[in-house]
């Protein structure tokens, strides 16, 4: 299992995360953002997928602020997209908690994601590739809906994720 970790803050943070994820996706690959829009801390998934499709993103995106895909639906959303798309790729994106030093930081994975496990949720897994936000502390006892999180970091990190997407693509392109 390989993986490269940034802090959003780092000026080539979308080029070190671009160039690791350029290796799983191509025109076939579908992206799924998933967390909600209710909770500051769940909500960095569907605002990559709404910022992906105001762009006019190339590959297919599910999980957007309008349609979001969380725990109460992610099933059945996950067996639509798998519907429509049986061969395709998918690159999964979703918030998650992780150590106080690690706020901030993104991951990019050639692994899935299982989302809901740092709130103690069996949901199904996600993606053959993904990219997490560290978005809080597991040591917050009140998970995801601490007062403590900031929309300006959600939103920064988000842009981070979507300019490294669209940079992956770039990428893909100069072969």
């Amino acid at each position: 299992m390989n993986k490269v970790k940034v802090n959003y803050t780092d000026k080539l943070s979308f080029y070190n995360i671009s160039f690791f994820i350029k290796d799983f996706i191509d025109y076939n690959s579908i992206i799924v953002c998933i967390g909600t829009d209710r909770c500051i801390g769940d909500c960095l998934g569907p605002l990559v997928g709404t910022l992906l499709k105001n762009k006019f993103f190339p590959l297919n995106v599910y999980g957007t602020i309008d349609s979001p895909i969380h725990a109460l639906n992610i099933d059945e959303k996950l067996h639509e997209i798998k519907k429509t798309h049986p061969n395709s790729t998918i690159v999964a994106i979703d918030a998650c908690l992780g150590d106080t030093n690690s706020i901030g930081e993104i991951h990019a994975r050639n692994y899935s994601i299982h989302p809901g496990k740092g709130v103690g949720k069996v949901l199904p897994h996600v993606g053959d590739a993904s990219i997490i936000g560290i978005v809080d502390s597991s040591d917050n006892c009140e998970i995801f809906t601490s007062r403590n999180i900031r929309l300006s970091l959600v939103f920064s990190m988000a842009q981070v994720i979507v300019d490294s997407l669209f940079h992956s693509i770039y990428l893909k392109e100069l072969k």
